[in-house]
């Protein structure tokens, strides 16, 4: 009886908040259902009238996230502006959402703003006379390739605050005096860039445009070669 009152006083939109607050926090190793419970204040066996597992929650996580990146792009242009678009796009939702990248790598289709989403990034390249396979290479690279710049910088700015919050300051000296105990054919060129500070430009939106040409730059080539040889 007191679990049927409790009922109306949550909702999914409440339950996908929190979770977003959750995950902001403490990253998707530590997220539990349990821990969203308390967070929310019920029990956890309640959290599964809305959501029969966690990784079906993860399933609605990655569906709002895909909503989102399907409301803000823009479509304009040929198909390598179209993409382009796109992956800028996703990057900037995927920034906004913490473990978002985690939750979208994590999981299937199954979910229908996920299929909406993986449907337009097709559309970018239906005009191009790639076959349907390469196609499908072709978004899942561009995909892969903005998955991995956001989760890495997550990863970098995570192991930088948990340096300060232990050290109080990185330990810049000691990575020095590393790399000029080795010599120039094993750390010539690393040490170089990094005394010149070019690896504090990881992560930048200069960074992201650039990888992002190589790829595209990449598919067009690929274009040319079949335009060509037909």
């Amino acid at each position: 009886m007191n679990k049927k009152q409790k009922q109306p006083q949550i909702s999914e939109d409440k339950i996908l908040d929190a979770s977003w607050e959750l995950l902001g926090e403490d990253g998707i190793e530590k997220f539990s259902m349990r821990r969203l419970a308390d967070r929310l204040g019920i029990q956890a066996p309640s959290l599964y009238w809305y959501f029969k597992s966690k990784q079906n929650l993860y399933q609605r996580l990655a569906n709002q996230v895909s909503k989102m990146i399907l409301e803000e792009f823009r479509s304009e242009g040929d198909w390598k502006e179209q993409l382009a678009g796109l992956a800028v796009t996703v990057r900037i939702v995927l920034r906004r959402y913490p473990c978002s990248t985690q939750l979208m790598m994590m999981t299937l289709p199954h979910e229908p703003d996920i299929i909406r989403f993986t449907n337009r990034m097709l559309l970018c390249v239906e005009s191009t006379p790639l076959d349907q396979e390469q196609k499908l290479q072709a978004i899942l690279t561009v995909m892969n390739y903005v998955f991995y710049f956001v989760l890495d910088d997550y990863e970098h700015q995570r192991n930088v605050s948990a340096i300060l919050k232990e050290q109080g300051e990185m330990p810049s000296g000691e990575m020095l005096h590393l790399l000029d105990s080795m010599s120039e054919a094993d750390a010539g060129l690393f040490r170089r860039m990094f005394k010149t500070g070019l690896f504090e430009l990881m992560g930048t939106d200069g960074a992201f445009e650039f990888g992002l040409k190589l790829i595209l730059s990449g598919i067009e080539q690929v274009i040319k070669e079949q335009e060509t040889a037909h």
